[in-house]
């Protein structure tokens, strides 16, 4: 072989080990990145997502939705707690959570697949908004001390929830109750913090009429 093209070729092959190096120690860098951050601000990528995309839409953050917890998102975070009466420390907590309408619970695939079953038992013929919102009631019982503090423990409660009493809640959701599942977990809450629904067509108990009805969404009334 040539002496020239020898060395040629060693010196291309050298250029591609190194840009490989390279890119093992960017991705290496990254996720330490990740993990620095999750430690540092106690929320996931998807969380902080969420967080900015609610900043965004209500006028708090000009920024890019990009799940970094940068100085943007924290003065945004600051400008929204002033304005809803919380600490103003930058800092997305419990209290923060809940006034962004959202949850920091770590949810498991158990969860998700617990959630759109009961979506799909109880609402499947609902519009999609209908669909998270039931969702979203199943969630806003487990942040309640007034329920059980799981997913699974609230959807089988004695006596919760009519498609676990006449086993509809075991047939296979479909991929839109999943997706209202997702959605709900998320942090879309269309009911705005209600505990109960009930379709006042076929609604029997005397008690349930007696709460307050915050919205009523295809044909049920959600309320607390």
């Amino acid at each position: 072989m040539n002496k020239k093209i020898s060395i040629k070729l060693v010196s291309v092959i050298m250029s591609i080990v190194m840009i490989f190096c390279a890119g093992i120690v960017g991705l290496s860098v990254s996720i330490d990145s990740y993990s620095e951050q999750v430690i540092e601000t106690g929320l996931t990528t998807s969380q902080i997502r969420t967080v900015q995309t609610k900043l965004k839409n209500w006028g708090y953050y000009s920024g890019e939705v990009d799940g970094i917890f940068g100085s943007k998102t924290r003065a945004a975070v600051i400008s929204f707690q002033k304005k809803n009466g919380l600490v103003a420390d930058g800092i997305v907590g419990t209290k923060t959570a809940q006034a962004l309408g959202m949850s920091l619970t770590t949810q498991t695939s158990g969860d998700l697949y617990n959630l759109a079953k009961c979506i799909y038992a109880e609402a499947r013929g609902e519009p999609y908004v209908g669909q998270v919102a039931v969702g979203a009631v199943i969630l806003n019982r487990v942040e309640s001390s007034k329920f059980p503090n799981t997913i699974y423990g609230v959807i089988y409660q004695p006596y919760a929830f009519t498609c676990v009493a006449d086993g509809q809640i075991n047939l296979e959701p479909d991929e839109t109750a999943y997706n209202a599942a997702r959605d709900a977990l998320n942090g879309w809450d269309p009911t705005y913090g209600a505990l109960y629904y009930y379709n006042p067509a076929t609604a029997t108990s005397s008690w349930i009429w007696s709460r307050q009805i915050l919205v009523t969404i295809g044909k049920h009334n959600f309320a607390i």
